[in-house]
């Protein structure tokens, strides 16, 4: 079932113990708290791996100014970058010399494919992305409701064991490299 940014706060109040809410105009300290603290949680969440759902490749659009120094080109991130994975060109999403800098990418190609981790709708997280979020918001909304450092100490370790639980899961979704030059097998030929 997917989720939306409400649907997602509402859970994790839940494991909290506190009530559930409609919106983040609701009026409520859950609402509240919600919404200052769930955009940059779930961006935190997605920025801290690789995920196959949020992995994205984009050819960015070239500005115009050059940068001051370092690179002979600048190029515009795309509005919902998070973290730069690879930059190259000729149809590859690798192998590109570059750096971010605010909101561009400075390198020495004309061309370039950016592979980033975007940031995706709601709806598009996989459930066991859902549930790794879903225990990390329960451990920053802890201490803002509840005053509790313990329970918050708690729902933190849940969090990080949720983590890692979603990071095994995604990593099981891409083929597994194999050997591509291994020299004691041809040392026996």
């Amino acid at each position: 079932m997917a989720l939306t940014a409400i649907g997602l706060c509402g859970r994790a109040l839940i494991k909290l113990g506190a009530t559930a809410i409609a919106s983040f105009d609701d009026g409520t300290a859950e609402a509240e708290v919600a919404a200052a603290l769930y955009g940059p949680t779930c961006d935190a969440l997605l920025s801290a791996n690789a995920w196959s759902f949020a992995s994205v490749q984009a050819t960015l659009p070239r500005l115009t100014e050059p940068p001051v120094a370092d690179y002979a080109c600048a190029f515009q991130l795309p509005a919902d970058f998070l973290r730069a994975l690879g930059a190259g060109s000729s149809g590859r999403g690798r192998g590109l010399s570059y750096r971010i800098v605010g909101r561009t990418l400075l390198c020495d190609a004309d061309a370039v494919t950016l592979s980033y981790i975007g940031r995706p709708v709601e709806e598009d997280f996989p459930a066991f992305f859902d549930q790794a979020l879903i225990a990390r918001l329960a451990a920053e909304f802890c201490i803002p409701l509840t005053e509790s450092s313990t329970r918050a100490e708690l729902l933190a370790q849940l969090a990080e064991s949720e983590f890692r639980r979603a990071r095994q899961i995604d990593a099981q979704q891409d083929s597994q490299a194999g050997f591509e030059d291994f020299t004691l097998i041809d040392a026996r030929a």
